[in-house]
């Protein structure tokens, strides 16, 4: 039996609750169980320059963990000068995922970055990110929409992403710390709404994974990134 006393194949509790941040083109706060990720679309009507006279837009994100998301303080990055290299490869997964469900061209030249907050860290804080920043990115979009700046919504399609991993020699979905910090295996996928594979991270804490338990893996993310993209359009119709 998991820690957490759910099946195999079972999400943690997830919730989207939209429109928090009241001067944010679009926001979400993301909960996946325990972990809870505030996530905030803000609108540039600027490209990056290096992007310039392109004919087309951007989507990029910024993540951080609060100090006392977690059990102990955490330093502040700000305070020490330098973004450490976790963050940074969580900040590019975040915006390749978002970039990955867009159709940028159709933005025009603007930018659109999302941050992507941790109030509280139990696991799956990068998936619950991603899953909570394509609600607040196509609400910004939709806003855009609504006000011409934009002629159609250039979102595609939907994007989430969910954790799995091997723990005591079994498959199973969405890890909260107590079994990520125990697993034999650890890995995150990023999927749209139609299934395609944005990117998947796996990683063997011990002895080497094999092919057939990738596959188990992959099945058991479907499933469960199947069941966020159903949540994330109740979400957004509401």
């Amino acid at each position: 039996m998991r820690p957490s006393n759910r099946a195999p194949d079972e999400l943690r509790k997830v919730t989207f609750e939209r429109g928090v941040a009241r001067y944010a083109e679009g926001s979400c706060l993301v909960r996946f169980g325990e972990t809870h990720v505030l996530c905030a679309a803000s609108l540039e009507d600027k490209p990056p320059p290096w992007l310039r006279g392109q004919g087309k837009g951007w989507v990029t994100a910024e993540y951080a963990m609060l100090p006392r998301a977690t059990s102990t303080r955490t330093r502040r990055e700000s305070t020490a000068g330098k973004v450490s290299g976790r963050t940074q490869e969580i900040q590019r997964l975040i915006g390749r995922s978002l970039r990955a469900v867009v159709d940028l061209p159709r933005m025009g030249e603007r930018q659109i970055t999302l941050d992507c907050d941790v109030i509280q860290a139990d696991g799956g804080t990068r998936t619950a990110a991603i899953t909570g920043a394509w609600i607040a990115l196509n609400d910004c979009l939709k806003w855009m929409t609504q006000r011409s700046i934009v002629r159609d919504n250039p979102m595609r399609e939907h994007v989430a992403a969910i954790s799995c991993g091997i723990v005591k020699g079994e498959a199973v979905l969405d890890l909260d710390y107590a079994e990520d910090s125990t697993a034999e295996t650890d890995a995150n996928f990023v999927l749209t709404g139609s299934g395609g594979l944005v990117e998947v991270q796996g990683t063997a804490e011990g002895a080497p994974f094999s092919e057939a338990q990738l596959l188990s893996l992959l099945a058991l993310a479907r499933g469960g990134v199947a069941q966020l993209v159903a949540m994330q359009k109740i979400a957004a119709a509401g």
